[in-house]
């Protein structure tokens, strides 16, 4: 039982690290820093989430904690990752020229 576990926990780390992968790649091949900050955080809060949860198969006893660390991990990263983006818009970071629409500078021009 132990070995299928581990052979489990093991494709499933290998999984989160694709992701981590591509969050990376994601963070070198994206336009502008909207749809980078888009693609480090969904990639990497999905790789990390694998990540930990196949280190949580392998390593049973360590499960508790680990999930506890991917709740703090999944209501961080999508706040974190608002905030950027909100203040990189605050700060006139423009929007790459494929951007057609500006939700956020809408709102602000209805609440002014």
């Amino acid at each position: 039982m132990d070995s299928i576990l581990d052979l489990i926990g093991a494709l499933v780390v290998l999984t989160g690290s694709f992701f981590l992968f591509l969050g990376g790649l994601g963070l070198y091949r994206m336009p502008d820093i909207y749809t980078r900050i888009q693609s480090g955080t969904k990639a990497t809060t999905l790789g990390t989430l694998l990540v930990l949860l196949g280190a949580a198969l392998i390593m049973p006893g360590w499960a508790l904690k680990l999930l506890l660390i991917m709740l703090f991990l999944m209501f961080t990263n999508s706040l974190s990752s608002q905030v950027l983006a909100r203040s990189a818009h605050r700060s006139g970071v423009p929007a790459g020229a494929a951007t057609r629409a500006d939700r956020l500078a809408e709102t602000r021009e209805d609440m002014s």
